[in-house]
């Protein structure tokens, strides 16, 4: 069975986990900071902090920005929940903006949109997301959110290592030459693994200051006291990450070369082996700007114009070995967002929805793998 995503653990991850629980420190040792340091180096950020998963990156985020209840909150409907609860830890208004029903990006043209709905609130920060591995385009959307006093944080969970080009230079996801901030999650199914973990990147080194002292309690150690002695001036929370994950972050991080050349290969011949099924199959549009290691290999798939319901493709895939997954019902359309905000009309993210499909992508896919399922999906669907 072909899994939609699968980690890649090696002998070296395993011995590196090893070592830690070797060590002296399981956990707010040495090696948590060494592996801030090397993800900093590896994005070309400033400061680096981890934490305990993707979602407490954007949770610290919000407290390092001390956004407030009644501020607004502006993220794209097609992305995971944690994206918008952010906001609504800290008490503040989520404004959900569409996205490219091509890409499942959100743009400039449906940022503004959104921002004509914030109505009397004070807007206070955007989080645009990079969907499946491709970059946002991050000036466009930078320059709106200064026009409206707001902060950028850029939701990068599927975009470790994802190089783009406005202009004449390379930049990479996660140096937030864009952005206040950028987050990412080392969940199994991400380009690199901690099991569980997150990452937020920052050149302003208060903020960096700031997420290391929320990720533990909010506690600091006033300098000339006993040794012993800590004060809380506000709760943070409990979002470390120990040791042990680290030095797993640390092994997956030297890999990431490799996971992004065989991630770009496979992404590569999904487009030539899909090709032949268009206009029924396509792949997500990617933007000109952006050369993606890509987390999610999503075909845009017409099936009502085929007759065919998702739940019968998937099955179907299911039943030749191939795993799916959809990413993502729009959030717009959970209850509690239904419940808190009423009914909203956002066609693009719906049309996204309608039509998304994520096959399998991963560093372990032997070669023949894509023509396997490309072979699968022309079965099913009869083209």
């Amino acid at each position: 069975m072909l899994p939609y995503g699968r980690q890649t653990i090696e002998d070296d991850d395993i011995a590196a986990v090893t070592a830690a629980l070797k060590a002296d420190f399981l956990t707010t040792g040495p090696t948590v900071e060494a592996f801030e340091r090397a993800f900093a180096g590896t994005v070309g950020a400033p400061h680096a902090a981890a934490c305990s998963n993707g979602t407490a990156a954007l949770h610290l985020a919000m407290l390092a920005l001390d956004v407030k209840p009644g501020e607004a909150v502006i993220v794209p409907s097609i992305t995971f929940l944690a994206t918008a609860n952010c906001a609504r830890y800290v008490g503040a208004d989520v404004i959900f903006a569409d996205v490219d029903p091509e890409s499942g990006l959100m743009t400039p043209a449906t940022l503004a949109e959104a921002m004509g709905r914030v109505g009397d609130r004070r807007l206070r920060a955007v989080l645009p997301v990079h969907l499946r591995g491709d970059a946002c385009d991050l000036p466009a959307l930078a320059r709106l959110a200064g026009e409206a006093g707001a902060v950028l944080v850029e939701d990068a969970p599927h975009a470790v290592g994802t190089t783009m080009n406005f202009g004449d230079m390379t930049e990479q996801i996660g140096d937030v030459r864009h952005s206040a901030m950028a987050t990412f999650s080392f969940h199994p199914v991400k380009t690199i693994a901690t099991g569980e973990g997150g990452m937020v990147t920052t050149g302003d080194p208060r903020l960096a200051e700031r997420l290391r002292l929320l990720r533990s309690h909010g506690m600091v150690r006033p300098p000339g006291r006993e040794p012993w002695w800590y004060e809380m001036p506000e709760p943070g929370f409990n979002y470390r990450l120990p040791d042990i994950l680290c030095a797993l972050g640390l092994s997956q991080l030297a890999k990431l070369p490799r996971f992004a050349a065989r991630r770009r290969a496979l992404a590569a011949a999904y487009g030539e082996a899909l090709a032949p099924l268009a206009p029924a199959v396509r792949l997500a549009a990617r933007p000109a700007w952006s050369d993606p290691v890509l987390h999610l290999m999503v075909a845009l798939v017409d099936f009502e114009g085929l007759g065919r319901t998702r739940l019968e493709v998937v099955e179907a895939l299911k039943a030749k070995g191939v795993g799916t997954q959809v990413h993502y019902i729009p959030v717009h359309r959970q209850p509690y967002y239904r419940n808190l905000y009423g009914p909203l009309d956002l066609p693009g993210a719906e049309a996204w929805y309608a039509r998304c499909l994520s096959l399998p992508l991963y560093p372990g896919m032997a070669d023949d793998d894509v023509g396997r399922v490309a072979e699968a999906l022309r079965d099913v669907l009869g083209l």
